[in-house]
């Protein structure tokens, strides 16, 4: 079952630290960063993810400004304190630091 797209209004509206992530299944940059991430998020279970299956007609990713994949959003309390496009990720996990 597809988990629904969160509209922009439900992600301003998060508490505490969340994590976006924007991109798509056929993409091999995110299909090569996808495993490496989900590792990385057992080491901070207090951060909600979000997983936005990005792409043409999808309003959400242009209303982040998305132009990469994976292109990773950073929200505290439905606030963005960072955005990072095809990150290295010891650089998300130096930002996940910072968030929680």
């Amino acid at each position: 079952m597809t988990q629904a797209e969160p509209t922009f209004e439900e992600l301003e509206n998060t508490s505490g630290p969340t994590l976006v992530v924007f991109g798509a299944e056929w993409c091999p940059i995110c299909q090569a960063f996808y495993p490496q991430l989900s590792k990385l998020l057992e080491q901070f279970p207090q951060v909600k993810y979000v997983h936005v299956e990005d792409g043409k007609g999808r309003t959400l990713g242009r209303q982040f400004k998305v132009k990469l994949w994976p292109n990773l959003v950073f929200l505290k309390d439905g606030k963005q304190v960072a955005q990072m496009a095809r990150p290295n990720i010891n650089d998300v996990e130096e930002e996940l630091d910072r968030l929680v």
